[in-house]
Order: C-alpha cells, then sequence, then structure tokens
C-alpha cells in the first residue's frame, strides 16, 4: 500500500540545509548529534493526514507514492517550503529532507 492524498501516515524525519547543517528532527539521538535538541519537545514520528495543507507542501508532497518502511531524500526548493522571502528563518533556502515512512494509519 502506497501514500497518497488523504491518507494519515506516520513518519521519521531529519531536514538539513544544502550545506548539510541539520536544523530539525523527530529523532531525539539525532537532534542531540546536530546541537538542535530541545528538552520541552516530544521526540517521535510526526503524524499527519497527506494533503491537508497543516506542512509544507514539499514535504507533503516527499512522502506520496512511499510505502510502509521507506527511506526516501527529497529535496525542497523555497518555493514548496517557507517561500523564496519572509521572515521565517528558513525562507530563501533549499531544504532536504530524510523520510522513513513508520505507518499508514
Amino acid at each position: 500500500m502506497v501514500v497518497k492524498q488523504g491518507d494519515r501516515v506516520s513518519v521519521d524525519y531529519t531536514g538539513r540545509l544544502k550545506d548539510g547543517t541539520v536544523f530539525d528532527s523527530s529523532k531525539e539521538s539525532t537532534a542531540k548529534k546536530h546541537g538542535v535538541y530541545d528538552s520541552r519537545r516530544n521526540y517521535a514520528p510526526l503524524e499527519f493526514k497527506v494533503g491537508q495543507g497543516n506542512l509544507i507542501k514539499g514535504f507533503e508532497n516527499g512522502v506520496k507514492g512511499m510505502v510502509v518502511g521507506e527511506r526516501r531524500e527529497v529535496e525542497i526548493p523555497p518555493e514548496d517550503a517557507y517561500g523564496k522571502k519572509g521572515n521565517h528563518p528558513l525562507a530563501g533556502k533549499t531544504l532536504i529532507f530524510e523520510l522513513e515512512l513508520k505507518k499508514i494509519l
């Protein structure tokens, strides 16, 4: 079974910039290793409904077509992330996400 629009999924991820700088991860050990750990955060796979628009477009599109257990790296241009310009710290940046589909819920 592959992920499609409207599916609810559980995904582990690590986000980095093109220069290799990790800016976020759902994995506690990865966050600690790269200095982005936040003790107030609950580290667990991200659960969301594909196509609902709650995440950046490139992330949602990146999981479509995946099967449980699959790992995939997706490169997301600024226009499918936080925009080419703006106040978000990642605006104007190409993002690279390492994704692992844990479950289709």
